[in-house]
């Protein structure tokens, strides 16, 4: 097949790359003319995903792979489109389009009959039917269902090991028409291998869930879920601490019992997925008075570890403090929606000078995101692990002169390490 992937980003690039392993000839379209370069280079544009780079090194040379900024050059006469552009939301649960308003019109400009197009970006209910079909309809002088088909099948990978996740989950696509639905079902039965799944009684392969609107709320509730039992998770952690309990030997015996999953607590929920969709579906359903208070109690939680650092120091005013990680989660190098930001700001609120240390980022690039470099061996008085680097496991007292207090935000440290020091961890009574 000929397959036009629209985004090249840290979902899109990989998915790229799957499709061309599979043997068909794959282009992508990005609006970064550096990351179009690089790609036709067989550089990967961005570290850290799995095989990413070892893959593209085969299949660049080989023509099964290409970029470019070009949507006149990649989309006529392609058999599938997959749409992987960002969509921003705002604080008050707003979806912002622009981007992917742009990707549809330029796609609609050029859209050839028999196409099958598939967004897989994360999209509030009903968008694919009310936005998407008028918009190439009116672009391409074509008609969904008649001249192309229009699908809806979220992507359900994490970066750094997008490969692995493509064949451990099931695919979910949901059409428009039940032709569209087989295309898609087919189409991705051609471009994705499984992992056995026992555990799964329908079995790992692609799944039709009967419509659009269907598998994109299953989307928003699979990542809605994990926040909301997070915020539950937290707000678990917060009595325990309060009440002199460890809620992570309360956790490990809860969920010993079949029917409980309770996830773990932490300093931030962080990343593209899990603090942005819960939006989406309060954009769609804004009556979710659980989801809603869920969101509010883990966005909090910066502020709360502040507090258990100040109950450890006394004010913080003119105490210099460490943030340790600057990205959302361990061994990933991206900051979206980091717990770094709440944390720094409520040092600030509370008079602190804040230091951010990284092993995934220069100094340069700590500033350019608006912090100052820490490096070890230098004075701190407080420190806040904030992502859970393995590097911080093996971080001690020694290697932050002067502290006097610690707290752990991902449990990845121990009292032990930090001797002369007072060590609190979310959840865990000192």
């Amino acid at each position: 097949m000929k397959i036009a992937v629209i985004g090249m980003g840290k979902i899109g690039l990989p998915l790229a790359v799957q499709f061309a392993s599979k043997g068909h000839h794959v282009v992508g379209v990005d609006v970064n003319p550096t990351t179009v370069e690089l790609i036709n280079a067989a550089t990967e544009p961005f570290p850290g995903e799995a095989h990413l780079q070892e893959k593209m090194s085969e299949l660049v040379p080989s023509g099964l792979l290409r970029a470019t900024t070009d949507y006149a050059d990649a989309i006529p006469g392609v058999d599938a489109v997959v749409i992987v552009v960002p969509l921003f939301v705002d604080k008050n649960a707003v979806p912002d389009f622009g981007w992917m308003d742009q990707a549809t019109e330029s796609l609609a400009a050029n859209l050839t009959p028999g196409t099958l197009v598939a967004y897989e970006t994360t999209l509030p209910v009903g968008t694919t039917r009310t936005r998407w079909k008028p918009m190439l309809e009116k672009g391409s002088g074509l008609v969904e269902g008649k001249d192309f088909h229009l699908v809806f099948s979220p992507e359900r990978v994490l970066t750094g090991r997008v490969f692995a996740d493509l064949r451990k989950y099931p695919k979910l696509v949901g059409g428009l028409s039940p032709e569209g639905a087989a295309k898609a079902v087919s189409f991705y039965e051609q471009i994705l291998d499984f992992d056995e799944r026992p555990d799964l009684e329908r079995g790992n392969g692609v799944w039709d869930l009967g419509s659009a609107e269907a598998s994109e709320m299953a989307k928003l509730a699979e990542t809605t879920y994990r926040d909301v039992n997070i915020g539950l998770a937290n707000q678990f952690a917060i009595y325990a601490q309060k009440t002199g309990i460890d809620i992570y030997k309360v956790i490990e015996a809860s969920n010993s019992q079949p029917f409980s999953h309770i996830h773990q607590p932490g300093i931030a929920v962080g990343g593209h997925c899990i603090p942005v969709y819960p939006r989406l579906y309060l954009w769609n359903d804004p009556d979710a008075t659980v989801v809603r208070a869920a969101r509010a109690a883990n966005a909090d939680m910066p502020n709360y570890a502040v507090g258990l650092l100040a109950a450890s120091l006394g004010s913080l005013k003119d105490k210099t403090v460490v943030i340790l990680g600057a990205a959302y989660r361990g061994g990933v190098k991206e900051t979206a929606f980091s717990g770094v930001f709440g944390t720094n700001q409520a040092l600030l609120d509370a008079g602190a000078k804040v230091l951010v240390h990284d092993p995934l980022y220069t100094d340069e690039e700590l500033e350019r995101l608006g912090f100052t470099a820490y490096h070890f061996g230098t004075h701190a008085d407080g420190v806040v692990i904030q992502a859970d680097h393995s590097d911080y496991k093996t971080i001690t007292s020694k290697d932050v002169p002067g502290v006097a207090a610690i707290v752990d935000g991902r449990r990845v440290s121990n009292a032990a390490s930090w001797t002369g020091a007072i060590y609190s961890a979310i959840g865990i009574p000192q």
